[in-house]
This record gives structure tokens, sequence and C-alpha cells, in this order.
């Protein structure tokens, strides 16, 4: 009998101990500790990297908690990554929280790094966000696709070199350019030549330039003499000088008012150029005149003062001529 309760003790305490056991492996398995009360966080970000659960979550390199579990969410662009954080621990909302990695191929964790500590604190089950862990594979594509446009590059500038050689540095273009030289130097030396001249020139010539400079000096102060007199003048005679072409104006405009009544048929002249009948009585006039003033060139005066006969044939002469 004292056999046998010894052995139901014995399964007893070892039925105790396998529950013990299996409740220790399983908090080992969420990453918590059965000590320390902690409250969840549910972590938002686009990749986890090679994150894994169990992963510690460190505040400034202290240990503050672990990750309990990784989820992809049912619309598979981004995941949830479930925090224990204990208690005894405030994430604020300024922090800045990453995956990072400890080491070049050491294991990932989550970082929590503290800035002013300011505004408001991390409440559980709220759901901060994340930034991605750094993904060496992508820094190996951008590198590839960067070194592709470099080859790229590399490949359009020796295309361009060659252009160049081909078509900017050969023997034509060199001979050209030589001459082109060789002309310029040719141009510089007649230039250096001329220069040297109109120096000599001028050192020869040094009294007529100054004497030339001179004349043109006392020629300019005659000339601001010459504009101070007529200044003067102008403003000595501006009485006479606005009257004279107050009277211009006004001739101006007796004669504008003349050649207005002219055109008008108003006075002598303008009902002459109007009136056909007088115009044509004027010109038989002036025609007359035009016979008579012939006749006492060609006869006399005496002629018609005494009342002669004119021949004939001075007659028909006469009047073939007033014809």
């Amino acid at each position: 009998m004292d056999k046998k309760r010894l052995e139901w003790r014995v399964g007893v305490f070892a039925f105790v101990g396998l529950l013990v056991l299996a409740a220790l492996l399983l908090q080992f398995s969420k990453g918590t500790s059965l000590f320390k009360p902690t409250y969840n966080l549910f972590l938002k970000t686009g990749n986890v990297g090679g994150l894994k659960k169990r992963a510690s979550v460190l505040m400034s390199g202290v240990p503050i908690g672990t990750v309990s579990d990784i989820k992809l969410n049912p619309e598979g662009t981004n995941v949830t990554i479930t925090l224990k954080i204990y208690k005894q621990y405030v994430i604020h909302k300024d922090a800045i929280i990453r995956v990072e990695q400890s080491g070049f191929l050491g294991d990932q964790y989550i970082a929590v790094v503290p800035t002013g500590n300011q505004g408001e604190i991390w409440q559980p089950d709220d759901h901060p966000s994340a930034e991605e862990p750094f993904s060496l594979q992508q820094v190996a594509r951008s590198a590839a696709g960067f070194l592709k446009s470099v080859d790229q590059t590399t490949k359009s500038l020796d295309d361009a070199i060659a252009d160049v050689r081909r078509l900017v540095l050969n023997e034509q273009t060199l001979t050209n350019l030589s001459a082109t030289v060789g002309n310029a130097r040719v141009a510089s030396e007649r230039a250096v030549v001329t220069v040297n001249n109109i120096n000599s020139l001028v050192t020869t010539n040094s009294e007529s330039v100054a004497s030339a400079v001179s004349n043109v000096v006392f020629f300019s102060r005659q000339i601001n003499e010459f504009a101070g007199g007529l200044k003067e003048v102008l403003a000595t005679n501006s009485g006479e000088l606005r009257l004279s072409l107050s009277n211009i104006e006004s001739s101006t405009e007796a004669l504008r008012n003349m050649l207005e009544d002219v055109q008008s048929g108003k006075g002598l002249a303008g009902t002459v150029l109007r009136n056909e009948q007088l115009a044509t009585n004027v010109n038989t006039i002036a025609a007359n005149l035009t016979i008579t003033t012939s006749n006492l060139n060609r006869l006399g005066l005496w002629h018609f003062l005494w009342h002669k006969e004119i021949p004939p044939e001075e007659k028909s002469s006469s009047k073939t001529k007033s014809k």
C-alpha cells in the first residue's frame, strides 16, 4: 500500500513537472517571460527581411521585449509583427522603429531609436509603423544598374571620341588648322609692324599732331564763343523774334485764307477761275494784247498814232500770227 501511494505521488509530481515544463516551453516559444508582465504592439512594415520569432526588441541597445509573431496581411502588401514589450518600458510616438541587423551577417532585430521623447506614448495594441530593413540584394541590383548605366555612358563617350577623331582630328582638318595658325601668326606680325609704323609716324610728326590738336582746341573755343554770342543775341532780341514769327504766322494765315477764297470762287481771281465765260474773255484780251504789243514792237508807236495803213502782206502775216 505504501508502495502504491509512493508511485502515485511520483506520478503526480512528474505530471506537474511536465505541465510546468510545457508552460515554460510555451512561454519561451512566444518570446516572453513568466516573471515579467508585457503588453502587445502590432508593428506594420513592408518587409521583414530575415527577421524571425523570438528576435529581440532593443531600445538604445537595451532589450525591452521580443518578437512573438510575424504574419503576412491578407492583401499581401505588408507584414504585421507582434511585439511583446515589458510594461516597465514605454515608447514615445516620435521614436524611430526599424528592422536592423547585428553586424554584416548577424541576426536581425527590432531597433527602437528614441528622439526627443516628446508627445504621446504608444498604448497596448497600437499599430506603429517600422522602416524596412537594409537589403543587400536590392543594393546589389541598384549597383548593377548603376554599372550598366556607367557602361552605356562609357560606350557613348567612346563613340563620341571616335567621331571627333574621324571628323575633327583628321588629316585635312589638322592641315587647315595649321594653315589657320600660320595665317594668324603672319597677321599678328603684320599688326605689330603696323603698330610700330603708326608709333613712328606719331613720333616723327609729334609737332604737327600737337599743332593740329591745338588748332582743334582753338576752333572749339571759337565755336563756344560763337554759341555764347548767338545765345546772347537770341536772348536780347527775343521780343523782336517773337514778333517776326507772329507776323510770319499772320501772313501765312492770310495767304491760306486768300487761297481758300480763290479755290471757293471768291474775289476776282476766284471768279475768273470759276467763270468759264469770263476766263475765255480774259484769254481773248490777253491774245489781243499780245498782237498789239507785237505790232508795236514791229511798226512802232507812231504808226498807231497817225493811223497809217498797214500793207496787205503785213496784215495777212499779222493775222497768221494771231491765229
